[in-house]
């Protein structure tokens, strides 16, 4: 490019949603129907924010669309960003509503989730509660964005800026293609699944997926990698194909019951996930504080 930034650089946030939708289409046909925008509107937007920052963003072809590696980067600045941008303007509405939220992030399947939201409900009806599905690739960043208050968090995750509150330990079991040669076992060893390909976790940090596909294994050996997913759905789509197996906590297991072709078989010899109540240490308040209290209480009724 051969404009250059001069000054200081204020980011618009509607060019950055914009440039995102881009980013993940790769495609501006399909990413001005996502926005609801003329194509050569949205054309005109990403060239202005590329002027802006002074770079090029994407490599255009007749056919290809492609992310630069200044694109690469902004991608990765950008979505906290329009988090952060969402966060504070739901902040601003309930400020506005005078009736105080609480949003709370959780994994499918817990139903200590449930307990502890019925809890604080009773005691603080004043205070409207919000839940958020989170996964593995997010659990730290809801919470240090703003997109949540509070998340029941499964272990390890990137304490940077968190506060934790254990709670209770959680069994994990395997789970397995309906005709996998296990599925019928009442109780398996990690050893009796060395062979079998493991899914990944998109996104996931590398702590994540050598606790949760516990890999390596006692002895040294890597399990094959499988396919890698982003989500629960996915997984089990992938694990009822036979592709690969999986461990989740027994309640995930129980959530995924339904699933055809899918069986869960307890693991004996693995230890179990932690689960926490994290919050941004720098936005402890008595709302926080008083659903901690109700998550404990909940974690061991």
């Amino acid at each position: 490019m051969d404009a250059e930034p001069t000054g200081q650089l204020d980011l618009d946030l509607r060019k950055l949603r914009y440039f995102v939708a881009v980013a993940e289409e790769l495609h501006f046909g399909r990413a001005a129907e996502r926005l609801y925008l003329a194509q050569p509107v949205l054309s005109r937007q990403i060239q202005k924010l590329e002027q802006e920052l002074g770079v090029t963003l994407f490599e255009r072809t007749s056919r290809n669309v492609a992310l630069t590696s200044a694109g690469r980067q902004l991608v990765d600045e950008a979505r906290p960003l329009l988090a952060a941008g969402d966060a504070a303007r739901r902040r601003v509405r309930q400020a506005a509503e005078a009736r105080p939220t609480l949003t709370v992030g959780f994994f499918t399947g817990d139903t200590t989730v449930t307990r502890a939201i019925r809890l604080f409900r009773d005691r603080r009806p004043d205070v409207t509660t919000q839940v958020r599905r989170i996964y593995w690739s997010d659990q730290a960043q809801v919470l240090l964005d703003g997109a949540a208050d509070v998340a029941f968090v499964h272990l390890p995750i990137d304490e940077r800026g968190l506060e934790l509150v254990p709670l209770y330990a959680e069994e994990r079991v395997a789970l397995l293609a309906a005709d996998h040669p296990l599925a019928g076992q009442a109780s398996i060893s990690i050893t009796q699944l060395a062979e079998d390909p493991v899914v990944l976790h998109r996104d996931a940090s590398d702590a994540w997926e050598a606790f949760h596909n516990q890999n390596p294994r006692p002895d040294g050996h890597v399990a094959p990698a499988g396919p890698t997913v982003s989500n629960l759905e996915e997984k089990l789509e992938v694990i009822a194909s036979g592709a690969a197996i999986s461990f989740v906590p027994l309640s995930v297991a129980g959530a995924a019951h339904h699933q055809p072709g899918v069986a869960f078989v307890p693991v004996a010899d693995i230890p179990p996930t932690q689960v926490c109540l994290a919050y941004n240490s720098a936005r402890h308040t008595p709302l926080i504080a008083g659903f901690a209290e109700a998550a404990r209480e909940a974690a061991t009724s």
